[in-house]
């Protein structure tokens, strides 16, 4: 996928702190875009890229991608009324996600989607009833969320294969024919399986699509359920640290044009779903903190800036056996050399709030910006934004040389407004 630009061709930072403060996140159209081209423009027409929107909600990031082509993959009331409001489209939206409450399913139901992919059998049921309940015309389209016995290594963070609170054992749904010819107001129309995020070699990503191609022919051919639609996750994964490579999205493509090519002589009138997040998002964001104050501990130099884990727990390494850092730069000095080692911390009061150690810079002063890059994906809405109350940051897009205000900071009558002061 896409590099984030080098500190010689992006724009000056300077300005955009200046205006909007500091910290912030910043996310370049011009990357996102490049991102979801070279994905979309390799793929089979049959093969639909749908959005991840836990990546990044920001309405206006969703709105632009929704611009470019793409669909919504949703796992919340509120993702999808951000989907609705930045103008996807209610049949170019898919609803998942393990613990789906009433109201929630009564949105889809409302909302006329393309599919509500349902977890478990006694998902099903609920979506059946409350289909009922409000009359439709037409059945609820429904994807079955499975969880196939195989797993593929490679993975940052694995979704199946194994016990997991993600969709159905695929030997259950075998056994459910019965069930699913008692419901009345849900359709199923296809199967859905996710099984592994982050991977960094094409293999992986190909092995997974053709074994979800082949668990949803056994499924159909065993409970007679059409296949309408096969949505076979994806899971591409961005290089974040020095030792890793970006996928090689040539290869990642045709392999599963190949395998969706001999799926669709068997099932011509089949569509694909192919999600992706991190690997749309990721490389186009940018987080900006100023360092307030430099000083040295026991030989390790320090730059404490003003924003950090809270606005940022992906750069702490959670999840991860050995913490690494995302590339950091000097944004306001680029070209300077390297000056020392510096530990650049956040505001917050535990020593968790790291986000690169002995990070290569040039001197840093205060009141430098420092960037930390391939920060659009899981960056404010994956984090503690409420700790200490510091808040959420401002949130910039980058659009054709200008800046626009997509998310203004907290302010602590923001924090404060939703509680109750009680008179005891």
């Amino acid at each position: 996928m896409p590099q984030p630009h080098s500190p010689h061709d992006c724009p000056s930072f300077a300005p955009i702190a200046e205006e909007f403060g500091t910290p912030l996140f910043v996310y370049d159209t011009e990357t996102i875009a490049a991102s979801y081209h070279l994905l979309r423009t390799g793929l089979r027409p049959s093969v639909d890229v749908f959005y991840s929107l836990k990546a990044n909600p920001n309405i206006s990031v969703s709105a632009f991608i929704r611009s470019l082509g793409a669909g919504a993959e949703v796992s919340s009331e509120t993702e999808l009324a951000t989907a609705l409001r930045a103008g996807f489209a209610p049949e170019d939206i898919v609803f998942l996600g393990p613990g789906k409450r009433d109201a929630e399913l009564e949105a889809c139901v409302r909302a006329d989607l393309r599919a509500v992919v349902c977890e478990s059998l006694g998902e099903l049921r609920r979506l059946d009833a409350i289909a009922a309940r409000h009359r439709r015309p037409e059945p609820v389209p429904v994807l079955l969320r499975i969880n196939p016995a195989f797993s593929t290594a490679g993975s940052g963070l694995a979704m199946g294969g194994r016990p997991r609170q993600f969709g159905t054992d695929t030997e259950v749904l075998l056994g459910a024919r019965e069930l699913l010819a008692e419901l009345r107001r849900v359709r199923v129309t296809g199967v859905h399986a996710y099984l592994g995020t982050r991977y960094l070699q094409d293999e992986p990503v190909v092995r997974n699509t053709l074994g979800i191609l082949a668990e949803a022919e056994r499924l159909a051919r065993t409970l007679g359920i059409p296949l309408e639609t096969v949505d076979f996750g994806g899971g591409v994964g961005v290089a974040y640290f020095d030792n890793e490579k970006d996928p090689d999205t040539a290869a990642v493509v045709d392999g599963v044009n190949a395998a969706v090519d001999a799926f669709g002589r068997e099932h011509p009138g089949c569509r694909f779903i192919m999600e992706a997040g991190r690997c749309l998002t990721a490389a186009g964001g940018t987080y900006v903190v100023r360092v307030l104050d430099v000083k040295e501990s026991m030989g390790e130099w320090f730059a404490v800036a003003d924003g950090g884990t809270n606005h940022h727990m992906a750069a702490v390494g959670v999840g991860s056996f050995v913490r690494r850092n995302f590339p950091i730069r000097v944004l306001d000095r680029p070209g300077e050399p390297v000056a020392g080692r510096y530990t650049v911390t956040g505001p917050l009061c535990t020593p968790q709030d790291v986000l690169g150690r002995r990070v290569a810079l040039p001197a840093v002063s205060p009141g430098d910006l420092l960037g930390v890059g391939l920060s659009g994906a899981y960056g404010p809405t994956a984090s503690p934004g409420l700790f200490l109350g510091h808040g959420y940051p401002a949130e910039v897009l980058l659009h054709a040389g200008r800046a626009h205000l997509v998310r203004r900071r907290d302010t602590v009558e923001d924090l404060l407004s939703p509680q109750r002061l009680v008179e005891l």
